[in-house]
């Protein structure tokens, strides 16, 4: 096995963590709404905010493993200019996900999330 190959085969393995990660953390995800829609003391309204949340940070930290992948294997694996042009697309869209979910999930900018810490607490129910 060469040096490259035993560097794709890791990348893989990242790439397939970050899949995983958005898999089971989505399927939880459901399995603790669905639990919760069944307890008659929470509001829907409540639970579907958290199902939100929680799916939303699931596809962030997915995204967030697939890119170490994409780095890594355009840095070791094949480090050319198209192959660096290409993770440079494929980081800006994910950045640009990223952010949106963050505005979805949190509605305020990352950057602002001062503004909305003494809110929250009066705001969002506690994660359970």
């Amino acid at each position: 096995m060469t040096y490259d190959q035993l560097v794709s085969d890791i990348v893989r393995v990242v790439e397939a963590i970050g899949a995983a990660i958005m898999i089971v953390a989505g399927a939880w995800s459901l399995v603790t709404y669905a639990a919760s829609l069944a307890r008659t003391t929470t509001y829907r309204h409540d639970a579907y905010r958290r199902l939100r949340r929680r799916l939303g940070r699931a596809i962030l930290l997915g995204l967030e493993v697939l890119i170490v992948g994409d780095i890594v294997r355009t840095i070791i694996v094949s480090p050319t200019v198209e192959s660096v042009g290409v993770l440079g697309m494929i980081v800006a869209i994910r950045i640009v996900l990223s952010f949106s979910l963050e505005v979805e999930i949190d509605g305020v900018w990352p950057w602002s999330h001062w503004r909305l810490e003494p809110a929250r607490d009066r705001r969002d129910p506690p994660e359970s």
